[in-house]
């Protein structure tokens, strides 16, 4: 993949050369919503570095793997979806810990120091699978 020099924006005849695909081909991706790239007011399509990273991934699939847009678009939501879902597992893993975290430094003095109170005597099953206190 083609190396690019800085942060900005691009016009779609310098993506299309960077890329060595036809700007039509670009066009397409956007009708399909594969990408979508900013407008100026005049309408010209400006392509961001992030734009740039998916439409990379766009072309290994395509280029690679032979997937068509149809499986691309499939693949793109399907990636979109699961890092949704790694975001909200990492709020809630975020909140746990700050909970346990709050629990923990609440719990009375001279507690046993257990998140959740133990009402009985934990019994464990001893070598010869006798309980043992």
């Amino acid at each position: 993949m083609p190396k690019r020099k800085s942060k900005g924006a691009y016009m779609i005849s310098a993506v299309a050369e960077m890329y060595e695909i036809h700007p039509q081909t670009l066009r397409l991706y956007e009708r399909e919503g594969l990408l979508k790239p900013s407008r100026t007011e005049g309408n010209t399509r400006l392509y961001t570095d992030e734009d740039l990273e998916r439409l990379e991934f766009i072309l290994n699939l395509a280029r690679d793997l032979g997937v068509n847009i149809a499986g691309i678009a499939i693949i793109l939501q399907m990636r979109e979806r699961m890092e949704e879902m790694n975001r909200q597992m990492q709020s809630f893993v975020e909140y746990v810990r700050t909970e346990m975290l709050s629990r923990f430094q609440q719990a009375a003095p001279g507690s046993t120091g257990a998140i959740v109170p133990i009402r009985r005597p934990v019994v464990a099953p001893g070598p010869a699978g006798r309980a043992e206190r």
